[in-house]
């Protein structure tokens, strides 16, 4: 017990000394970490503890995992040849192919049936990132398993303010029966503190924005809102003073990043307020919060943008996000398709079912796509771009919606992850457990001491 004590009192003491060498704008009810900024090198490079892994150059490494819905179509999903050409559904990732690995022949076995009969989307999103087979139960007793990110977020997460952050574009919902006997838990959470209990992500991006750049407890972070929106103010103009007083200490090359910064935290900033204002009336079933767009792809992009600004402050460095729930049957109207997505899926091999699912295939990897390539332009504290010094797996726990296979799955890896991983490549490592790629990933973020993840043979060897 008193071991506990001392490391706890070590965790806080160190998560003290990295967040108090980091740079803020602060002011009333306002709080912006910074990015890396040449001029302020000195405190801004945090040397890394030990036990948190970082690139070659000092700069930290970033961990997300991003979740799309129902499987893919495999006839446009996989890479053509030996050359690692892009198929239609990847297509839009043309632009950032040398930041990219396609992963063949990851499994997740957890999810298939075997003696529990129905329920693979509720098993295949409960198993994504746990790797173990999710109790059956629609019921208060759910049983899943800690998830890869939280393994990561429990050992670095004291570094940042914020040690994980969940997202999402749906419903957050952690009770009912949502898939043939399965609880509704499995199927709206990718991230599980413990067995028994997810950790439910954040679909409000109005919410998102106040958490990571409101100042205060949540509901100090609430009245400051509605202070600002009285007095029809932007969150930037109560830190002004100090943005003005610290652009005196700045390069030409400094004072433009932090412009840019701040335009981007503006640009979001009206992006949510113009779905407040002129957002549709909610639909009686389905009441749509306030500061969320009611277009999807906006929903999706605004939400991934917090995430690439809150990488670029270093404010977490481990983020999931569910774009939709497994098992989905959200239409999309933005690409002329009124079917729902999950009867579509069951296209018992009709050609224009078919074409269709590749057509939110594309959908979903077209928003993807703009996320890395934003990732990509954005510089870190050592030079290289946000990419590079980030492993992102983009992925479904579904292989064939028709058939809801659970081998081979629809897996792609982005980044480099600070040079210690192997881009621009097609690789087919022939039935292994995802879980094994997972464990890998976390070694490289300096997870220490975690032997296996749910059904894990060991590490990948080659990504």
């Amino acid at each position: 017990m008193r071991q506990t004590s001392v490391n706890q009192k070590d965790a806080a003491a160190e998560r003290h000394w990295s967040l108090s060498r980091r740079h803020f704008l602060r002011g009333l009810g306002a709080c912006f970490a910074l990015p890396a900024l040449e001029s302020l090198r000195p405190l801004a490079i945090v040397a890394a503890p030990a036990q948190a892994a970082a690139a070659a150059t000092g700069a930290p490494l970033r961990l997300a995992y991003v979740y799309f819905p129902n499987g893919a179509i495999q006839d446009t999903w996989w890479p053509e040849g030996k050359e690692f050409k892009l198929n239609k559904t990847m297509q839009p990732l043309e632009k950032v192919k040398h930041q990219l690995q396609v992963l063949g022949g990851l499994d997740h076995v957890n999810a298939t049936p075997g003696p529990d009969g129905a329920g693979d989307h509720a098993r295949a999103s409960g198993t994504f990132l746990t790797g173990v087979r999710v109790k059956k139960t629609a019921g208060s007793d759910i049983h899943a398993g800690v998830s890869i990110d939280q393994v990561v977020a429990n050992q670095i997460g004291h570094l940042t303010r914020f040690p994980s952050l969940e997202l999402t574009c749906d419903a957050v919902r952690r009770s009912g029966n949502c898939d043939s006997g399965y609880s509704c838990a499995y199927q709206y959470n990718l991230s599980w503190r413990s067995a028994t209990t997810p950790v439910a992500p954040e679909p409000n991006p109005r919410l998102l924005f106040e958490r990571l750049f409101g100042s205060g407890a949540h509901g100090e972070r609430l009245e400051n809102l509605k202070r600002r929106q009285t007095q029809q103010r932007s969150i930037l103009d109560f830190v002004m003073d100090d943005a003005r007083s610290l652009q005196r200490q700045l390069s030409y090359r400094d004072k433009q990043k932090l412009d840019d910064y701040l335009l981007s935290v503006r640009e979001i900033e009206k992006r949510i307020e113009k779905a407040e204002k002129f957002g549709a009336p909610p639909d009686p079933r389905t009441e749509t919060p306030a500061g969320i767009s009611t277009n999807f792809e906006d929903y999706i992009q605004v939400m991934f943008d917090m995430m690439i600004l809150a990488f670029q402050t270093d404010s977490t460095r481990v983020s999931t996000f569910l774009m939709a729930n497994e098992g989905s049957n959200r239409a999309f109207p933005e690409i002329g398709i009124a079917e729902g997505h999950h009867f579509l899926t069951h296209h018992q091999n009709k050609k224009d079912m078919i074409d269709k699912v590749a057509e939110i295939d594309l959908f979903y990897v077209k928003q993807f796509a703009r996320f890395l390539e934003k990732m990509e332009q954005t510089k870190d504290i050592d030079g290289k771009s946000l990419l590079h010094n980030s492993m992102i797996v983009y992925g479904s726990g579904n292989a064939d919606g028709n058939r809801h296979s659970h081998v081979n799955l629809p897996v792609i890896l982005a980044g480099s992850g600070g040079g210690t991983l192997t881009p621009g490549r097609f690789t087919d490592f022939n039935s292994k457990p995802m879980s094994n790629l997972l464990l890998s990933m976390a070694d490289r973020m300096g997870v220490q001491s975690v032997e296996r993840l749910g059904d894990s043979t060991g590490r990948l060897q080659s990504i």
